[in-house]
Parts: structure tokens; C-alpha cells; sequence
């Protein structure tokens, strides 16, 4: 009885050691998450309004005036480009984002399709690396601080290797920050670009120079917002869904020392009752000797 009990009593101090560390990381996550998410929140709109300019000038020009609105005849070639994050334990988080990415990579592999992954973070690189799909690029150790940078030099590869016809189509596949209990997996298509009628866009702009000019500027420059938008999001999911699963350990880490407790207590009491009855059987044996 003796050994168990103390092997009770050193798993439930292994539970709340546990516990110190998870209340920590949900700490870490909770500061870090307050950061990522004001990122996010201030670019969206800028975003948002980007994608409704280009929409709206992409409308009013044929798709052959710039080489990134143009759609391929033949789509032979689809580069993914999938967001995930470099560290783990944060729930199903990653998961969802790799199963979202397979998805998508077997519906265009079904059309006939190569598909090629552009993967940053180490969880959905490694992931990728275990499949049959080709890794063309990989960021790893990248999301925990980032400025637009590193959008710049994944949108850079990514117009080269569309120029040069190594890519027909880009998709980014990425986690959406809803709420800080809600982080969705998002496809978004960044290439070709979409044009106004497909966007379900319409205003009216007064501008200079010319429509050709404002393009050539802004189109290389939109898909590396789209990139950046796909950065910042995931990383404020990231964050969030950590949060959420340390709170969901701590919780459980209570639950666990809670019913070790009761289990000691019960080995205890039947420890005490078995010497004392012991006790009263040797008693007696020398009172009826």
C-alpha cells in the first residue's frame, strides 16, 4: 500500500507541475495573440479595399494588358501555397490547415492537375514532405516575427514562377482569425488575378494615369497584400488556438489531480483500516492467550 500511494502522490505532483507549464503558455499565447490580432485587425481593411480597387481596374481592362490577369488556356500546373505554424500544441489548428491543403491538392490532382506546394511554417512542410505532392519552397521559423518582408520575397517568387509559366494558378490555403475560439481554414485564389465581374465589384474611380499604368504598379504589390493578409491571419489563429488549448489542458490538469486526489485518499483510508484491523487481530490473539 505503502508503494502506491507514493506513486499516486508522485503523478499527482507530475499533474500540477504540468499544469504550471500550460497556465504559462496560455499566458505566453494570450500576450501574443493581443499583438497578432491588432496586426490583423488594422489590415484588413486596407486589404479589403485593395482587392475591391484592383477588381474594379482589372474590369475595365482586357486580361492581356498585364501578364498576371491573364488566364492560362490549359491549367496544367497549380502551386498552393499553405500557411501553417512552426510550433506545435495548439489543438487540431494545423491539422485542419493540412487536411484544407490535401483537399484542395487532391481535387486538382483528380482534374489532371501537378500540384506544387509553397509551405510556410514547419508543421505543414513536414507534413508535405511525407505526400507524393512536391515542396517548390519552404519558409520555416519565419512566423514568430515577420514584417512584410517576407510577403514580399513569397509574392516575388511567386509572380516569377507565374511569368515564367511554371505556375498557371496560385491558391493560398491559411487559417482565418474569426475569434479568439474560432479559427477557420481559408482557400483563397491570389493568381490569376480576379477581375470585377468575377469579384462582384463595381465603383466608380476617378484616376491617373492610365488604367495600363495603375496595374503594372499595383498588381505585384496586391498579390504580396493577399500573402501578407494570409501571414498575418494565421498567425493571430495561431496564437488564439494555443491560448484555447493550454486553457483546455490547465482545465484538465485540475480534473486529473481532482480525481488522483480521491483515488489517494481511498488507498489511504484502506491502508489505515487494514493496519487497524491489524491491530485489533493481534489484540485480540494476545487477550485469548
Amino acid at each position: 500500500m505503502g508503494a502506491s500511494l507514493r506513486d499516486i502522490k508522485r503523478k499527482i505532483d507530475a499533474v500540477k507541475k504540468t499544469k504550471q507549464i500550460t497556465k504559462a503558455m496560455n499566458m505566453v499565447a494570450s500576450a501574443k495573440l493581443r499583438n497578432a490580432q491588432l496586426r490583423i485587425e488594422r489590415f484588413r481593411p486596407y486589404a479589403d479595399k485593395y482587392y475591391e480597387i484592383i477588381a474594379d481596374l482589372s474590369g475595365r481592362a482586357d486580361a492581356s494588358i498585364h501578364p498576371l490577369l491573364e488566364k492560362r488556356e490549359e491549367v496544367k500546373k497549380v502551386g498552393i501555397v499553405l500557411v501553417t505554424s512552426d510550433k506545435g500544441l495548439c489543438g487540431a489548428f494545423n491539422t485542419n490547415l493540412c487536411n484544407a491543403a490535401k483537399k484542395l491538392a487532391l481535387e486538382k490532382k483528380a482534374e489532371g492537375k501537378e500540384v506544387k506546394f509553397i509551405c510556410v511554417g514547419k508543421k505543414g512542410r513536414n507534413f508535405f514532405k511525407k505526400t507524393e505532392f512536391e515542396i517548390i519552397d519552404a519558409k520555416v521559423d519565419v512566423l514568430n516575427t515577420f514584417d512584410f518582408q517576407l510577403a514580399n520575397e513569397i509574392g516575388e517568387f511567386l509572380i516569377s514562377n507565374f511569368l515564367n509559366q511554371e505556375l498557371d494558378e496560385v491558391y493560398a490555403v491559411f487559417g482565418k482569425f474569426v475569434t479568439v475560439i474560432k479559427q477557420e481554414p481559408v482557400v483563397n485564389k491570389i493568381l490569376p488575378v480576379e477581375s470585377e465581374a468575377e469579384a462582384g465589384v463595381s465603383s466608380e474611380y476617378i484616376f491617373e494615369p492610365s488604367v495600363e499604368g495603375l496595374l503594372a504598379e499595383l498588381l505585384p504589390r496586391y498579390v504580396k497584400v493577399q500573402v501578407y493578409r494570409a501571414l498575418l491571419d494565421t498567425s493571430a489563429s495561431e496564437h488564439a488556438a494555443r491560448m484555447t488549448a493550454m486553457d483546455n489542458a490547465t482545465k484538465n490538469c485540475d480534473e486529473l489531480v481532482n480525481s488522483l486526489t480521491l483515488v489517494f485518499n481511498k488507498v489511504r483510508q484502506a491502508s489505515i483500516t487494514s493496519e487497524l484491523m491489524d491491530i485489533v487481530g493481534g489484540a485480540e490473539a494476545l487477550k485469548n492467550a
